[in-house]
């Protein structure tokens, strides 16, 4: 397959999860570039398994210096930039009543400032008519309990992918929005004891109107069509890869 031959790109959080699920994806579609992330450990392991056509840059996604350094260094490596994927994301998890400032400035920095500069810092490295993927979550359209910073955030995510399209215009640089549901990552880890990992799993599954929860590889084959010209009739546009559960589920 090689919808993405030749194509450059860069995604925040390709260290692990949807955004190492997107990378491979990516790398066996023909793509070649950058997966950034803070944990060194996780960055060696993914560059290992995606191979030499992709280099790992540690770096903090809130700090417009490391953003611009990713951008630099990887269009050093390989050249212009055609695809970035602004996956990074995380932050506090509690109510309005349990969360307060740094709670609320750390969950806003990661999940939307982050998103914001990493498309600001792309742009001057990045090739006219390239594609821009954000990464939402169904968390902006449904109240999960414990949830609200996060899907706060996300929403905004989601009207950015408006926004960014309607400003690049000029430049044929297509910016959507893919949106997951519940997912197989290692964020289950910081919810649950190891040994409760499998049955909280299964929970979700059976809430899922699909029956069953979402893996890394459902997301990458999705971003691999927003970053291919077989979506070039698509801008602004949210797409929700959630097994049902935004518009489905009870």
């Amino acid at each position: 397959m090689s919808r993405l031959i030749n194509k450059v790109a860069v995604i925040t959080g390709g260290n692990s999860g949807i955004g190492l699920g997107i990378a491979e994806a990516f790398k066996n579609n023909g793509a070649v570039g950058a997966i950034v992330g803070r944990n060194q450990e996780t960055l060696n392991s993914a560059v290992a398994q995606l191979g030499a056509d992709f280099i790992a840059i540690n770096a903090d996604v809130t700090d417009l210096a490391d953003l611009e350094r990713v951008f630099k260094e990887t269009s050093e490596k390989f050249g212009k930039i055609d695809v970035i994927v602004a996956n990074a994301g995380g932050g506090a998890v509690g109510t309005v009543a349990t969360l307060g400032e740094a709670d609320y400035d750390k969950t806003m920095d990661l999940n939307l400032k982050s998103v914001y500069f990493t498309v600001n810092k792309a742009l001057p490295y990045m090739n006219d008519g390239g594609s821009i993927i954000l990464i939402g979550s169904n968390a902006a359209h449904r109240a999960y309990p414990n949830f609200t910073l996060y899907g706060a955030a996300k929403a905004a995510v989601i009207f950015l992918a408006k926004g960014f399209s309607s400003d690049l215009l000029s430049r044929k640089i297509r910016v959507n929005v893919i949106t997951p549901g519940t997912t197989d990552t290692p964020a289950f880890e910081k919810f649950v004891p190891a040994e409760q990992l499998e049955g909280l799993k299964k929970h979700f599954a059976g809430e899922m109107p699909i029956g069953r929860i979402g893996q890394p590889s459902d997301i990458g084959k999705t971003a691999v069509f927003l970053a291919s010209d077989d979506s070039s009739f698509m801008l602004g546009a949210e797409l929700l890869v959630d097994g049902g559960m935004t518009y489905l589920s009870k």
